[in-house]
């Protein structure tokens, strides 16, 4: 027998300036399923979880809780209704502890006074039974991002939650962190809960889901059981064509060194203790040298250090043939080196500036953008910014003059993508460059990088997903606690292998 539906999204449209984002969809969520819904960046899946948890209005359709029509006003109303949502980026207080930011808007008081003590007890015991594993008086600003997540879902939990909405939850975590959070997905599906997972990561659907439902553009495409399915079905179904889950490329012709880092430490910000410990390689021409590692173990304080957001404690950087260990970074950027950064909010994106103007940041300067007075040439601005935005597929509701905080996380991710690969630069450092995207987008993204090895450029590939490490790089530079503790060729190892020396198990 079938089981009744949790929740019921029937019809809903809704609307933004130049762009339907969700065109008549129907969404249909049964009791204790993992119900998976996926599609393209800037597809509408977002929008239409951030109706059902009431940050929208929809202008058409209705919502029913358990048979019955529901009137969603505001976040306030969802959770009443016993729906929490996980957001794709964290909704967290920075300067407050994990406990502060769990019981945030349900403080327990007697007579208006704080009382933590149960609040505490509750959480302790939720993240014992979850395996949820947080320190309830960490700082958010100081704990990773994995255990920042950890603090979302106990938010939910915490408010007993029934309905939990997971959006892209994966998109941010280590493949370790993934893992968890599959079997806690199951955990709770188990007892009973009904989890909408949004993800563009085909694997974690087929894993953990028992259904999914497939949007396109902002159209509903079908509904299908993950038993009778397959990822190339799936894809299909979401991109509108056949997508290659293979990356093609020719053996690496290296020439010249483009960087030398030589004995490189790095302080830090967390601890006492080094980041990045006395490091050295060389990345040449004509390469894809990939730093892989679990997160956090200093690849954030390399990539800062080479780019130039983090002095170096000791050490020297050689950058093509030119010391620019205390270059500033716009000389560092002129010179030819371009930096797609792991963090697009806080150093990729101005996200009140709009597309165009986030297009020219680190070129507005150049003749091509500014005129002799100094003023900026807005015309050449805007066809160069329609020019990426159709090469890189960026999809946003007002073409170049849409503020970037406006558009889906995987857009402003492509945005800056071609933003930095279309500056030619001599070396690309990528740090997790697909992070968010869809695999469509993802194909495209691989070939471009590849491109830009094969025009003779180097490129420094920081990625957490394991089979990108594998399909893009010629070396593999394995980082643990700080130091490269491997080099590795792609076409003679294992990711079993690369495993264990990312773990620290084993050393070179």
């Amino acid at each position: 027998m079938e089981k009744p539906y949790a929740i019921e999204m029937l019809n809903i449209t809704k609307r933004f300036p130049g762009i339907i984002a969700n065109d008549n969809i129907t969404l249909q969520l049964r009791k204790g399923e993992i119900h998976a819904l996926l599609g393209e960046n800037g597809a509408g899946k977002s929008t239409l979880m951030s109706v059902l948890f009431g940050l929208y209005q929809p202008e058409e359709g209705v919502i029913k809780k358990d048979g019955e029509v529901v009137k969603i006003n505001d976040p306030n109303d969802a959770n009443r209704l016993g729906i929490g949502m996980v957001h794709q980026h964290f909704k967290l207080v920075e300067c407050f502890s994990v406990l502060d930011n769990i019981i945030l808007g349900v403080e327990p008081n007697t007579a208006g006074f704080l009382q933590t003590k149960e609040a505490r007890e509750k959480v302790v015991a939720l993240s014992e039974k979850y395996g949820l594993h947080v320190d309830p008086d960490a700082i958010i600003e100081d704990i990773t991002v994995g255990m920042q997540q950890r603090t979302e879902i106990l938010k939910m939990l915490y408010r007993d939650n029934e309905i939990l909405i997971f959006d892209e939850p994966t998109a941010v975590l280590t493949p370790q962190e993934i893992e968890e959070l599959m079997q806690i997905m199951k955990g709770l599906a188990k007892e009973g809960k009904s989890i909408l997972f949004i993800s563009h990561k085909l694997n974690e659907i087929m894993e953990v889901a028992d259904r999914c439902t497939v949007l396109r553009k902002g159209k509903y495409i079908g509904t299908v059981d993950i038993a009778n399915t397959t990822k190339e079905e799936l894809s299909r179904m979401m991109v509108g064509r056949d997508v290659e889950f293979v990356v093609h490329k020719d053996p690496a012709k290296p020439t010249d060194v483009v960087l030398d880092v030589k004995n490189m430490t790095v302080a830090s910000k967390a601890h006492n203790n080094n980041a990045v410990k006395d490091v050295s390689f060389q990345v040449r021409r004509g390469e894809i040298v990939c730093i892989a590692g679990i997160d956090g173990n200093g690849q954030t304080e390399l990539v800062y250090g080479i780019s130039g957001l983090e002095p170096l404690k000791s050490g020297s950087l050689i950058f093509n043939g030119q010391d620019i260990t205390h270059m500033p970074i716009r000389k560092r950027s002129v010179m030819g080196m371009s930096h797609i950064p792991e963090d697009r909010h806080k150093h990729g994106l101005v996200l009140d500036y709009s597309l165009e103007n986030n297009m020219v940041l680190q070129r507005y300067f150049e003749p091509e953008f500014t005129n002799k007075a100094g003023f900026l040439r807005k015309d050449n601005i805007r066809k160069y910014a329609e020019r990426l935005i159709e090469e890189y597929d960026v999809r946003s509701g007002q073409g170049p003059i849409t503020p970037a905080r406006a558009m889906s996380g995987g857009n402003q991710q492509k945005a800056i993508v071609a933003r930095e690969i279309d500056k030619n630069p001599l070396l690309l450092i990528a740090v997790q460059p697909t992070r968010g995207l869809d695999v469509g987008a993802i194909e495209n993204i691989h070939r471009q990088i590849v491109a830009h090895r094969d025009a003779g450029n180097g490129v420094l590939l920081v990625s957490l997903e394991l089979d990108e490490v594998m399909a893009l790089s010629d070396r593999i530079l394995v980082m643990y606690e700080g130091e490269i503790v491997a080099e590795l060729d792609p076409k003679k190892t294992t990711v079993e292998e690369m495993g264990l020396y990312m773990a620290g198990a084993k050393r070179q």
